[in-house]
């Protein structure tokens, strides 16, 4: 678990979260929940995050968000689903971290990121994008990305260790190793709904 935990302290690395920061997640998948996970042990005193999935938004509000946001897959709503999300943090974003990487999702963060805050572009879900760019550069915003992790290993064996981020409630299939295990193993993850980290025992 300590790959996948990486991706999200890479992020907030690269983001400066901290804890002055609120902090917006777009996407309660694996990488948008260990994402949660980080920012809270970066300090983050607000956590927002959203999704298109309620099944997920349980999950994220069980590990610890502060509020969880259900969302349309429409673009056409976002600018109502922003003073949503705005409403849900209760004061300024200072930080959004976009897990999926959707045209909608990418264009949310821009748009419900304080003047001078900063977007951080983690999810690939597409390689081009259309998105608001010049309203967010007019409010200085700044975008940064990141391509998995670095250096971040012994931060999360850390964080594992001190008790600071118990990932185990997201492993929730497990699977012997014979061909059949694995087969099923992967059409759980396959399938989605309530399978966040499917593992094997070795």
């Amino acid at each position: 678990m300590c790959e996948p935990l990486s991706v999200g302290v890479h992020a907030c690395r690269r983001a400066d979260v901290g804890p002055e920061t609120g902090v917006l997640i777009m996407g309660a998948g694996p990488i948008g929940l260990v994402t949660l996970l980080a920012a809270r042990a970066f300090g983050a005193p607000r956590v927002v995050i959203v999704d298109v999935d309620e099944h997920r938004l349980s999950v994220a509000r069980s590990l610890g968000a502060d509020a969880a946001v259900r969302v349309s897959a429409r673009a056409e709503d976002v600018g109502e689903e922003v003073e949503r999300i705005r409403a849900a943090m209760g004061g300024d974003i200072d930080v959004s971290l976009d897990c999926a990487g959707f045209s909608k999702t990418v264009a949310t963060a821009l748009q419900a990121t304080r003047g001078g805050g900063k977007v951080c572009l983690v999810g690939m879900g597409h390689n081009e994008m259309t998105v608001p760019l010049t309203s967010a550069a007019i409010r200085e915003v700044d975008v940064v990305g990141i391509f998995r992790y670095k250096d971040t290993w012994p931060l999360c064996i850390e964080f594992l260790r001190s008790g600071k981020i118990d990932v185990k409630p997201l492993i929730t299939h497990r699977f012997g190793f014979s061909q059949e295990d694995v087969e099923e193993a992967f059409e759980v993850s396959a399938r989605g709904r309530d399978a966040i980290k499917v593992m094997f025992n070795l």
